[in-house]
């Protein structure tokens, strides 16, 4: 009970998107509450990370996504950027370098 297998590739896309999604979002809450203690590059790079989660997020989620880039790119004083679309895995990598940053 309580077992679970990733039996798919489309199980395993799942599982990574999710990840990523997780670490992503717990970085963004983690650096909205230290903000006034991150410098300008920072920030802007918490912005790209947040518009690059876009494109593997769902629904409302994707909503704050946006409002969340475009709220850490104006405390940067840097224009809203063009969304791209990042592999997850450069993604992640992103991730954990700006989780080392913030702490």
């Amino acid at each position: 009970m309580g077992v679970s297998r990733i039996t798919s590739p489309a199980a395993e896309a799942y599982v990574a998107r999710e990840k990523v999604l997780g670490s992503g979002i717990a970085l963004l809450g983690s650096a909205s509450e230290n903000i006034h203690k991150l410098d300008k590059k920072t920030l802007e790079r918490l912005g790209d990370v947040a518009a690059e989660l876009l494109p593997h997020a769902p629904g409302y989620a994707g909503k704050l996504l946006q409002v969340s880039a475009r709220l850490f790119w104006a405390q940067a004083k840097v224009k809203e950027k063009k969304i791209k679309v990042v592999p997850l895995e450069a993604l992640e990598k992103k991730i954990e370098d700006l989780k080392k940053a913030i702490d």
